[in-house]
């Protein structure tokens, strides 16, 4: 049974997420402000975060910022009444997992949260059946432990900057566009969000590299997109 955190000041929302989510064998969680999800966010495991952004006292946005700042990796999906596309930039920029604008459909959530947990079974799977450690130089990736050491040094990354350095050195030397990392790593809905790809490859070398303006890991393909560099050592 998955557990599922909702966020939501909006009692009759909130409910009839509640409702739905029971109905798919979830075990819900319901607080109606920002302060209060993010304690019970910090201090519980949950498999999702549904986050409302307009919350009468913390801005859904920070609370999602602040989540993936103490290196929570639950999933989210957020949640808002407005409609500007910064706002779903900025939110999958920052870690959301994925987006929906009120009013929304009942079917469509359950069929995106779904979606989510696919995701996550199939992730888990492939990652514990069929993925090994790579050792490239001075980078190791493990991806049943979801960790990465960087010159012997643990290396804290969020569920996507770990799938994207994980694909990319898993196949050193091929290119990636952005629009397929973006469908690979965040799925066909997100189609036309590729600077979400950039924000997030900036994030990884600021962690990994030693000069990010000079990359030794991720290299640019120019007018392509990203690649792992095929030309470090590799090692058993």
């Amino acid at each position: 049974m998955k557990k599922v955190l909702i966020i939501e000041d909006d009692p009759h929302i909130c409910e009839l997420v509640d409702i739905h989510l029971r109905d798919i064998y979830c075990q819900t969680t319901k607080v109606h402000t920002g302060a209060e999800g993010l304690v019970q966010a910090l201090n519980i495991s949950f498999d999702l975060i549904i986050l409302d952004i307009m919350l009468p006292d913390m801005d859904g946005l920070e609370i999602c910022k602040r989540l993936r700042a103490e290196k929570h990796t639950t999933a989210i999906m957020m949640l808002t009444a407005r409609s500007e596309e910064m706002d779903k930039i900025i939110g999958l920029e920052i870690g959301a997992d994925d987006y929906l604008t009120k009013p929304f459909s009942i079917r469509e959530l359950i069929a995106r949260i779904k979606a989510i947990f696919r995701r996550m079974t199939i992730q888990e799977y492939s990652f514990k059946t069929s993925h090994e450690i790579i050792n490239y130089s001075d980078v190791s990736l493990d991806p049943q432990k979801r960790k990465a050491i960087v010159r012997g040094t643990k290396i804290e990354l969020t569920p996507k900057e770990f799938d994207l350095i994980y694909l990319l050195a898993s196949t050193p030397g091929k290119s990636y566009s952005r629009e397929s990392l973006l469908r690979i790593i965040w799925g066909n809905e997100f189609s036309g969000y590729e600077h979400t790809v950039n924000s997030h490859i900036n994030r990884l070398r600021g962690k990994i590299e030693l000069d990010p303006s000079k990359p030794a890991y991720i290299l640019t393909t120019w007018g392509v997109g990203y690649r792992f560099n095929d030309e470090l050592q590799h090692r058993s």
